[in-house]
């Protein structure tokens, strides 16, 4: 959450839109992500929606333009930096990868060591 609008969040409940949803695509959950969420989420005004889909080892990432969403990255493999939330990011490929990146390399290439 942004830190401007951690007053939004209270002891059992956000009272506001989240500032970002990933949602983790699986077959019993594909058509509401693509769908019913999609659009509850559009108008509940969350300005950023991931949908990560491990099964076609895809990511789709979208901002909320007006009323709709608008797609601005999608794909298996490249970065993606989230706008509402300042120096968090994303290489989809890490998802993907077999082994899965190490914790070390993974830090360094976040500047955290």
């Amino acid at each position: 959450m942004a830190t401007v609008h951690l007053e939004w969040l209270k002891e059992t409940h956000l009272d506001g839109p989240a500032d970002l949803v990933v949602e983790i695509v699986s077959e019993e959950s594909a058509e509401r992500d693509r769908g019913t969420k999609f659009y509850e989420y559009a108008r509940g005004g969350v300005p950023e929606y991931w949908l990560i889909d491990p099964q076609a080892q895809w990511g789709e990432f979208y901002r909320l333009e007006g009323k709709y969403y608008r797609l601005v990255f999608g794909g298996r493999e490249g970065r993606y930096e989230s706008l509402m939330l300042p120096g968090f990011w994303l290489r989809v490929e890490w998802l993907w990868r077999e082994p899965l990146p190490r914790t070390l390399d993974v830090l360094r290439e976040l500047g955290v060591i």
